[in-house]
């Protein structure tokens, strides 16, 4: 079996969307945040950061453990290579999936962590505001790059024609703007790509199972 420690609308996202993607067997166990149950002693031993999520495969001996989201989903990619998540090894088209999900986690998503948690930068009240505001200003001229490269997209996702494990990435960073000023789906290009990752069952069976309520982007 499977498992997945999540939290609804964390990092955690992607992996459970491309679960259900893959359509395999899985449970998923509830971190609760609020009490800190990712620092208890038992989720450190999973992950060590203390951070969400946790995918765990006990059909192996011993059970595989890994943390960070990518590498969840490069390993969920790999280990399925039917729904061709990933495009062949050594090729140009994988050269470009590894750049853009390396973007997606090193560039993207650290900024975006400033802005959600900028009391890790900064301590007074005037200093936190203005972490918030230059992340949230970053992370705008990142959205533009997404824009530019959906833009010239050779189809409907972001590797072109084929759906890839980069799109549920991409999906989960871009949720995480719905709040923002200039949020991803106001760009001409993102607000389509997200309107279409919104139409897919399992976009739709994985919010309905983290219990999310619109507005989902």
């Amino acid at each position: 079996m499977l498992h997945l420690y999540y939290f609804p609308g964390n990092a955690s996202m992607a992996a459970h969307l491309l679960l259900e993607e893959l359509g395999l067997p899985y449970e998923l166990h509830f971190v609760d945040r609020a009490n800190d149950a990712h620092k208890s002693a038992a989720y450190l031993r999973l992950n060590p950061n203390g951070l969400i999520p946790v995918f765990i495969d006990d059909a192996t001996t011993p059970p595989l453990v890994l943390f960070e989201t990518a590498a969840i989903c490069l390993h969920l990619a790999d280990t399925h290579p039917a729904a061709a998540l990933a495009p062949p090894l050594g090729s140009a088209e994988r050269a470009h999936f590894y750049k853009w999900l390396a973007w997606l986690t090193n560039t993207v998503q650290a900024t975006l962590i400033v802005h959600f948690y900028p009391e890790r930068w900064a301590d007074d009240a005037s200093a936190i505001a203005q972490v918030t505001a230059h992340a949230e200003a970053k992370v705008g001229a990142l959205l533009d790059i997404l824009e530019a490269e959906l833009a010239t997209s050779a189809g409907p996702w972001l590797l072109g024609a084929r759906f890839s494990a980069l799109d549920p990435y991409a999906f989960m960073l871009c949720r995480w703007t719905r709040g923002f000023g200039r949020p991803a789906r106001a760009l001409p290009h993102l607000g389509p790509y997200l309107a279409r990752m919104l139409e897919r069952p399992a976009v739709q069976r994985m919010l309905a199972q983290e219990g999310l309520a619109a507005p989902w982007v």
